[in-house]
């Protein structure tokens, strides 16, 4: 059995939007999502979300902290997710092989983005306290 590699996702916030982009090719269901990307050898799960942040969107994060990791839903690969500070970069389809589109989203919309519901900590993270 060939073990899949583990995702990294940017979870990047800024002033109450959260940075999604748009899948090039669905993956089932899966559309939108935060800038993410396997993590390469010798590569930490922070590394690879401020690397898929700025090969995806075109920003330049600073990482903050893992919020958690699963198994998606969706694509059943384990994804690791990573707060990151905005830095600099306009949102935009870095990487249009992948993503067609990158966009700053009011958190109140991401339900709406995301069908199968936004990962409980990430949800928690996001509407908590802690965000400037």
């Amino acid at each position: 059995m060939r073990i899949q590699p583990t995702i990294a996702g940017a979870v990047v916030a800024h002033q109450g939007e959260v940075l999604l982009v748009r899948r090039a090719v669905p993956e089932g269901s899966l559309v939108w999502q935060f800038p993410a990307g396997k993590v390469e050898p010798g590569e930490s799960p922070e590394e690879a979300a401020v690397r898929e942040a700025l090969e995806e969107a075109g920003v330049v994060v600073e990482p903050r902290t893992v919020i958690g990791e699963r198994l998606h839903p969706v694509t059943r690969r384990r994804i690791v997710y990573v707060a990151c500070w905005w830095l600099s970069g306009a949102a935009r389809a870095a990487s249009p092989r992948e993503v067609a589109e990158a966009v700053w989203v009011p958190f109140d919309e991401l339900p709406s983005r995301i069908p199968g519901g936004v990962y409980g900590p990430v949800w928690e993270f996001l509407t908590g306290p802690g965000l400037p």
